[in-house]
């Protein structure tokens, strides 16, 4: 039966979405192609029709991750800064975003294994990065200045870093301390 082109869009969407989420939980390397066909409910087969690689669906994917975290943050962006900051460093670094590594913050899962990836991955994660450098420049300026890209660069540094930090450790108490740090760190100044 051959399939419309909606369809194999709403197909090729499915497995992106898909991989996105498997790929933050598990990891580039742990998971194949199948199990992502198969957690997407297509078949095998059908991959090589809709990516040309596993590193093409990986950049699409991780740009899928990228684009959800940036819609999320901007979410809580409003009219006062101190409180948008607040806000959103307080479901960053929360106990529900550390256990929530399949839906959670792109940075922080993918960042690794983009690493150890091929260039289109790198360029993908490097437009993020520097996207969300740009929504942060907003909220961490001081008052009269005109930008703060460095306080933006720490602010995401510490917040990323802490999130893989509590996600590491086995010991919820120290997770715990290492987001709550991390926050007390942004917040106080």
């Amino acid at each position: 039966m051959k399939v419309t082109k909606e369809k194999a869009e709403e197909n090729r969407q499915q497995v992106i979405e898909t991989s996105s989420r498997l790929f933050r939980e598990k990891g580039f390397d742990g998971v194949g192609v199948s199990t992502l066909m198969q957690a997407a409910g297509l078949t095998h087969g059908g991959f090589y029709k809709q990516f040309e690689s596993k590193d093409d669906l990986i950049a699409k994917a991780t740009k899928a991750a990228l684009d959800q975290t940036s819609q999320r943050m901007a979410s809580l962006i409003g009219e006062d800064r101190r409180a948008s900051l607040e806000k959103a460093v307080g479901l960053y670094l929360s106990a529900q975003h550390r256990t929530g590594v399949a839906d959670g913050c792109a940075f922080a899962a993918l960042g690794p294994d983009v690493a150890r990836h091929g260039p289109e991955a790198r360029r993908v994660m490097q437009r993020g990065i520097k996207d969300q450098f740009t929504l942060l420049e907003s909220l961490v300026k001081p008052e009269g200045e005109e930008s703060s890209r460095e306080e933006a660069i720490a602010t995401m540094a510490t917040m990323v870093g802490a999130l893989v930090l509590a996600r590491a450790v086995e010991d919820t108490t120290l997770s715990n301390e290492i987001l709550e740090a991390a926050a007390h760190s942004i917040l106080q100044k």
